[in-house]
């Protein structure tokens, strides 16, 4: 057991709720249920994850704090891997917090950003990658997400990594084995110097590598903003594709002038909408500070819905807006499709970057054409057809860069060994590989990186 102190924590959100959880995890954790914990019947001994029904008494002023049901889950068979206390509170945040504070009082510390899963990992509950995991289901925007999380929870990439490991182990047992018996008949030829199994390994790491591309998508999501001229309908579509009333419509120019963002779920991908006011020649400085601003979040966005008013031709703002986005990876959109059409969609095209999506023609007033614009959208975030994500994937960029750095120290052994160089420069090359993989479930990571990791986690987990 790692942790000798005790902390605590609220668990559960901040704000008014039904129940507010405080977490305990800690030698101590029993000795202030006693401390604290008045059963509403009689009670000898608490029995191991069985759940208490009492009150919350302080004990120097004997003040009942709050009604409550308690659970003492005895190590290691908790979360943390420590003896645990739960305290189920009603979900007041003044409750919440007098309640923590005589938690304190009676011997716990406050707890630390993820020190909770920290500890599960150090007492060997959860390896890094399922730690990591844990963060990933809190903030997961998409059933697609969750269920991504929860597999690398479950331990599923852990075990693709622990395989390859135990395949790496074997290439280097072969090469150490032919390093200690060279002059034994027949050892030469050892596992280690199997040139193919050094190739299959290398190909599953890559294999592994490249669910990352699909995997971050799932997790980060993508950016969106729908950027044109005023007037041309930017609210009306950010509405429908939401399908709800966000953002106000109205006919007169700049009614939109902050932006407004929200997260729509487009085939399992969580998608930041951003709706701009108009693109125009400011007419104040207050106004250029905020087209500036907008071309500064155009910059950053990952795909750009160029949203124009086919029941006009195009305008000079248009045609200035096209030349803006030649370097933008952007979705050419022709609304108002249930008014009489005159943008000339040839002239628009000559004026589009070569590559550029096939224009989506919609009505944002009646919802004509939303679908094939998000299917748009969707085929352009994956940059080729959608196909099943494996179980096993992986979503952090520390992970790739651990991949591809043990596919190349298994590629440079590879090749030293082709090349007929020393077998321990090869041996040398493929224990970095295991340090590469070792990162990934916590076996080589340093104290720095662990900090780092579960300082993005809230308090409580």
């Amino acid at each position: 057991m790692i942790g000798r102190d005790t902390i605590a924590a609220i668990a559960t959100p901040p704000g008014i709720g039904g129940i507010g959880v405080i977490r305990i995890s800690g030698t101590a954790a029993e000795g202030i249920a006693r401390r604290l914990f008045r059963a509403a019947r009689p009670l000898e001994a608490f029995l191991s994850h069985h759940l208490y029904h009492g009150e919350i008494v302080a004990p120097e002023t004997g003040a009942v704090l709050d009604d409550v049901l308690v659970t003492l889950m005895k190590g290691p068979h908790t979360y943390t891997g420590e003896d645990t206390l739960e305290i189920n509170c009603h979900g007041g945040p003044m409750i919440l917090r007098t309640v923590l504070a005589e938690v304190v009082q009676a011997g716990a510390r406050p707890a630390a950003r993820g020190e909770f899963t920290k500890r599960a990992f150090l007492n060997g509950r959860l390896d890094l990658s399922q730690a990591e995991a844990v963060l990933d289901m809190i903030t997961a925007k998409t059933p697609e997400g969750a269920a991504a999380a929860v597999n690398r929870r479950m331990g599923k990439l852990s075990g693709r990594i622990e395989a390859i490991r135990n395949a790496v182990i074997n290439l280097l047992a072969g090469i150490e084995a032919a390093i200690d018996f060279a002059e034994d008949d027949g050892v030469v030829e050892a596992t280690g110097t199997n040139l193919p199994a050094f190739q299959a390994v290398i190909d599953d790491l890559h294999s592994l590598a490249a669910t990352y591309r699909r995997g971050r998508l799932i997790r980060e999501g993508i950016s969106v903003v729908i950027a044109g001229r005023p007037n041309v309908g930017k609210s009306s579509l950010l509405n429908r594709i939401l399908g709800e009333k966000r953002a106000i419509v109205n006919p007169i120019p700049g009614t939109t002038r902050d932006f407004i963002e929200e997260t729509v779920n487009i085939g399992g991908i969580p998608v930041r909408l951003t709706d701009t006011a108009g693109i125009h020649d400011p007419e104040n400085s207050i106004e250029k500070e905020g087209i500036d601003l907008l071309w500064e979040r155009l910059v950053t966005a990952d795909v750009v819905l160029l949203l124009l008013d086919g029941s006009m031709a195009l305008t000079p703002v248009d045609r200035e807006v096209l030349v803006q986005m030649q370097a933008r990876l952007l979705i050419p959109v022709i609304n108002k499709s249930d008014l009489p059409q005159q943008l000339d969609e040839k002239m628009l095209r000559d004026l589009l970057p070569e590559g550029t999506p096939a224009t989506v023609r919609i009505s944002a007033k009646y919802g004509d054409g939303i679908d094939r614009l998000t299917e748009a959208i969707h085929e352009m975030i994956l940059a080729t057809p959608a196909e099943e994500m494996p179980a096993e994937s992986i979503a952090d960029l520390r992970h790739k860069v651990a991949l591809e750095k043990a596919a190349e120290c298994l590629g440079r052994a590879r090749k030293g060994l082709y090349d007929g160089l020393p077998s321990e420069l090869a041996a040398l090359e493929v224990r970095e590989a295991l340090d590469s993989l070792g990162e990934i479930t916590g076996r080589t990571t340093s104290e720095e990186v662990l900090d780092r990791i579960f300082a993005n986690f809230c308090v409580g987990k």
